[in-house]
């Protein structure tokens, strides 16, 4: 087992053991077992997936850094939430609001968060289709 901790700069998200956890790094997903060999990587903005003894968790996380032991995971990220804290509803209105300001706006810095908030959405979503496929939180 692995202890996991995910902590944001607000308040730690999450502590628990665990089987495993997979996570998006620049170099593409890893998973950390027991055992796991020294790292220090990189996070980018995407999905983690938890398994735990008892069930299978998704949160979507942004960037930050992940670090283990092989007996300890903490995760570092700029922000972190679970499927329950989602809607839709607002990720769809915010993909094409995104979408339209890429289309119509030149203004490089209007363009430049349009682009964070549509990868940030497209993130939401995937977390989403998770929940429709799996029974998890």
């Amino acid at each position: 087992m692995l202890n996991l901790r995910i902590i944001t700069p607000q308040k730690v998200i999450l502590e628990k053991e665990i089987e495993f956890v997979t996570l998006p790094t620049f170099s593409g997903e890893i998973t950390v077992l027991p055992h796991h060999t020294n790292l220090f990587a990189m996070l980018v903005e995407g999905i983690v997936k938890i398994k735990s003894k008892e069930r299978e968790d998704h949160l979507a996380i942004g960037g930050g850094y992940l670090e283990t032991d092989g007996e300890e995971v903490n995760v570092l990220v700029s922000r972190a939430y679970g499927q329950e804290q989602v809607d839709q509803e607002i990720i769809l209105k915010a993909i094409d609001n995104a979408k339209n300001i890429l289309k119509i706006s030149r203004d490089k810095s209007e363009r430049a968060e349009a682009a964070i908030l549509l990868r940030r959405s497209l993130v939401d979503l995937k977390l989403l289709k998770r929940r429709r496929t799996r029974s998890s939180v």
